[in-house]
């Protein structure tokens, strides 16, 4: 079975989404970074002009939900004031850059990040998904999120640009790393590649240049996981979904200076060290943290079913990773999981080793037949 269409376009500040709960506006902060008044500034934004509740996306943004039509343009204003929109609306849509949360001012990390922001207006007209991770902090860790573009470290520590799909990747230096990505991005359009909108499906039909294809990268590294670490505290969201209010109060409790956002459904609060807290996961043992579920209905209007409070129903009771999906597009996780439930015009289908829109197992369970069954699943 094939994936059903899904919006060919991510929201963005300029260009939101309408979804069941009004518009979702995204913000993409510059190296995933937000100042204690920027973060403060969102939450009161998403407080006065949505819903109150902000999601942490799996491309490491943050969207403030329930924005009404009429009040977009005063969010705007709001993160303008807060210099969250650095850059003109189309280089804005541009900026899909993922980073883990680690670096350091003018590392290897910072120093092409810097230089690609500077640089995106080079670069040609390319798919509005497509976007680009600087996963050079020892070992990969971003492997399995969405990039096209793939900066990573070699065997011997050494950097290469890998197009996503491909095995291995091109040498380079720091210094030409956004020329090389320049480069390869108009390979790209030269060799049609906008015509299948994502890199790996262009270099599964169109050969790669022989020096793209020279080095593997290094063994993958594992993600990052809630605790303490030099830079500050790591905390769990689950499901990405954060209420902005309990958010402010950690970030006025623990004084943190800064606030970095990543795409494991962690944010990093620098400077501060883990609290006990009930809004967000400190405990690198907590199930949720292995369970994807999508806002459901009704949130989102492709939904026919509620979907987090099964999730964290069920979340104890599965040793396997979990998604549950509001409809067969499985947004929250668009690739296989172990045990997949997927709304369908009111109930679930269940889907084993698969994605949300392969061929299911069982059809027509209800939230009550899933928490009878629960252990059988």
């Amino acid at each position: 079975m094939s994936r059903p269409d899904a919006k060919g376009w991510c929201p963005g500040a300029y260009k939101p989404m309408m979804s069941g709960d009004g518009l979702v506006v995204r913000v993409r902060p510059v190296m995933a970074r937000l100042t204690q008044e920027q973060i403060l500034g969102l939450c009161e934004t998403a407080d006065r002009f949505g819903s109150g509740l902000i999601d942490l996306t799996s491309r490491a943004n943050l969207q403030i939900r329930g924005v009404k039509e009429e009040d977009h343009e005063a969010v705007l204003a709001e993160l303008h004031k807060l210099d969250l929109l650095p850059d003109d609306p189309a280089l804005e849509s541009r900026r899909n850059i993922l980073i883990p949360p680690m670096w350091r001012e003018d590392d290897d990390t910072h120093r092409v990040a810097s230089e690609l922001v500077a640089r995106l207006g080079e670069l040609p007209d390319l798919p509005p998904k497509m976007g680009y991770a600087i996963d050079i902090q020892g070992g990969p860790q971003l492997s399995d999120k969405s990039a096209d573009f793939r900066f990573e470290r070699d065997t011997n520590g050494g950097l290469i640009l890998r197009a996503d799909g491909a095995s291995r990747g091109r040498v380079v230096t720091v210094d030409a790393a956004v020329d090389a990505l320049l480069e390869m991005a108009r390979w790209f359009v030269d060799t049609d590649g906008p015509t299948r909108r994502r890199m790996a499906a262009h270099v599964a039909l169109t050969p790669l240049p022989a020096d793209w294809q020279a080095v593997p990268p290094a063994a993958l590294q594992k993600p990052p996981v809630p605790g303490d670490t030099e830079i500050g505290a790591l905390f769990g969201v689950a499901f990405g979904q954060i209420e902005a209010a309990q958010l402010a109060n950690l970030i006025t409790a623990t004084k943190a200076e800064a606030m970095r956002v990543t795409p494991w459904r962690l944010f990093l609060l620098e400077g501060a060290d883990i609290v006990e807290t009930d809004a967000f996961i400190t405990d690198t043992h907590d199930p949720l943290l292995h369970v994807d579920a999508c806002p459901g209905a009704p949130l989102c209007n492709s939904a026919t079913v509620e979907t987090r409070q099964l999730a964290r129903q069920l979340a104890n009771h599965l040793p396997t990773p979990l998604h549950v999906s509001g409809c067969a597009k499985g947004c929250a996780l668009p690739r296989p999981c172990a045990t997949t439930l997927v709304g369908n015009d009111g109930a679930f289908d269940l889907v084993k080793n698969g994605r949300p829109w392969d061929a299911p197992v069982k059809t027509g369970l209800t939230p009550s037949t899933l928490l009878e069954a629960r252990g059988e699943l």
